[in-house]
């Protein structure tokens, strides 16, 4: 009796979380129309800068090309990848 009772008291905690998650989750806009017919306001819209593009991209490729240098030289130290020197005389 005792485990029935934890399991539905489990189950109704979990639904109440799923459903708070799903209301919280969903905040697209689908509505253009109200019910008496009138054009809702246009949405709220958060600019994105060049400058906040940069602030993100910058640093990722700093950190890409670093990582991919550090590889490349460990693959040549350990003669995995070493390219031919090919003389073209």
């Amino acid at each position: 009796m005792a485990s029935t009772l934890g399991r539905l008291g489990w189950v109704a905690a979990r639904r109440k979380v799923l459903t708070s998650l799903a209301n919280t989750a969903t905040t697209r806009r689908t509505v253009v129309f109200s019910s008496s017919g009138a054009i809702l306001p246009k949405p709220k819209k958060t600019p994105f800068g060049i400058w906040r593009i940069v602030a993100v991209v910058v640093p990722f490729l700093y950190v890409g090309t670093r990582i991919s240098k550090n590889f490349a030289e460990l693959l040549e130290e350990h003669d995995i990848f070493v390219p031919e020197d090919d003389d073209d005389d």
